[in-house]
């Protein structure tokens, strides 16, 4: 849903994934399944996340919508923000929490001041 290519995968015994690496645009993730007995677990093994990831696309809503279909849950909906960013918060299903964002407007510091109050 993303436009993630994968670069390599390392698959374990059970169909998990023991390593992976995905590329968006530039940026590399790398990625495995949950292995409980290593202490990796998914947010949803633990009730949640506390780390948000942050994707830059060119066109936000169009990217939004295909993870939604996938199978994301919207968290935040896709709307303008005041610092120039149009953006949009989901879960994926493994509970991971992902802001899609599109720069629309570059904001001076001193409109950015005043948007914010």
């Amino acid at each position: 849903a993303f436009g993630a290519v994968e670069r390599m995968r390392i698959d374990w015994p059970g169909g998990a994934i023991g390593h992976a690496e995905i590329v968006f645009g530039d940026s590399v993730v790398m990625l495995a399944s949950e292995f409980p007995e290593m202490d990796a677990v998914s947010p949803k093994t633990v009730g949640g996340t506390p780390v948000s990831l942050l994707l830059y696309t060119e066109d936000v809503d169009a990217m939004f919508a295909r993870a939604v279909e996938a199978g994301a849950r919207e968290i935040r909906a896709v709307k303008n923000q005041f610092y120039g960013d149009r953006t949009g918060t989901l879960e994926d299903p493994f509970g991971h929490r992902w802001t899609i964002a599109t720069h629309v407007e570059d904001v001076s510091a001193e409109e950015l001041a005043k948007r914010s109050e």
